[in-house]
């Protein structure tokens, strides 16, 4: 597996992040050894970053890996345990309330607090936000930031879902850097290619972490518009470079993402240990510039300009 540094730290993250979104499924005791087995192959192939919201699975996934440090008290000091916070869910605390955003200091706090708990460990190693709240006051929330750092409960600390705009501001704050990016990167949204997110990303030395990067090949797209014209062309597409590569279509788009220049780490969130270890395969395709842009071609049905 390939190492990259995190931001301009010196924190090394394997190339490929292993999501923990659905590592508990449903919770039964079935899908709980399904998601151990995963982590367990994730950490045989090389995978030392391990991507945690306080809200997936309820706070289950958590907890699931939470048991598994704890099995393993020795795996602590070799991985990176990332967490989100900031998405608070229709109806709680309270019936009525709508699902929004929350960067108080109060809600910040607590969410790490319960988090540490969950996963049985005395600290994130980094801390993302996971969705900008339309009403963040950032030097308010620069002072939470600080006060988690200067507690040791934070090492480091990044953004998820943010513009260039809403980054920029927040890192006008902060006496430290903001090392991570958090977007959607896949072949059905390059938005991050056209409106400055990842052009600030190598300007800034920040890493780009790319969720849902299968979404338009393994998985219909979050909130998919592609035609069935479009869908077709990109399956030929793939299906000749799969061809060429002598190698899986999911492979191939992650090798996609891989070339960018900006080091974009694209997170990995199957159950599946078929599909965790051809993951890792993405890394023996010699991609080129050609095939590239033949890819996003076949996506956008006509040449670029």
């Amino acid at each position: 597996m390939e190492k990259i540094k995190l931001g301009n730290s010196n924190l090394q993250s394997s190339r490929l992040v292993y999501g923990c979104m659905r590592i508990s499924g449903d919770n039964s005791l079935e899908n709980r050894k399904k998601g151990k087995a995963a982590i367990y192959k994730a950490i045989e192939l090389g995978f030392t970053n391990f991507d945690h919201a306080d809200i997936y699975g309820g706070g289950n996934s958590e907890t699931l890996f939470g048991e598994i440090l704890e099995e393993n008290k020795e795996l602590r000091d070799k991985i990176i345990i990332t967490g989100k916070c900031g998405i608070r869910l229709s109806n709680e605390p309270e019936k009525g309330n709508p699902g929004r955003y929350d960067f108080s200091d109060e809600h910040i706090t607590s969410s790490v607090e319960g988090s540490l708990k969950r996963l049985k460990t005395d600290h994130l190693d980094m801390l993302l936000l996971h969705r900008p709240d339309y009403l963040f006051n950032a030097d308010k929330v620069a002072k939470t930031l600080q006060k988690l750092k200067d507690k040791g409960l934070v090492n480091y600390f990044g953004v998820s879902n943010f513009k260039p705009s809403q980054f920029k501001l927040l890192q006008s704050r902060l006496d430290f850097d903001l090392l991570v990016n958090q977007i959607e990167i896949n072949i059905h949204n390059i938005s991050s290619l056209e409106d400055g997110t990842i052009d600030q990303c190598q300007e800034l030395e920040i890493s780009p972490q790319a969720w849902c990067p299968l979404g338009g090949v393994a998985y219909p797209a979050w909130g998919n518009t592609f035609t069935k014209e479009t869908e077709k062309r990109i399956e030929n597409e793939l299906a000749r470079q799969s061809e060429k590569y002598n190698s899986t279509q999911s492979a191939i788009i992650l090798a996609w993402l891989l070339r960018h220049p900006s080091q974009i780490l694209p997170i990995i969130g199957s159950t599946s240990i078929e599909h965790i270890e051809e993951s890792v395969k993405s890394f023996d395709i010699s991609y080129t510039r050609e095939d590239w842009y033949q890819l996003l071609e076949a996506r956008n049905g006509i040449p670029v300009p």
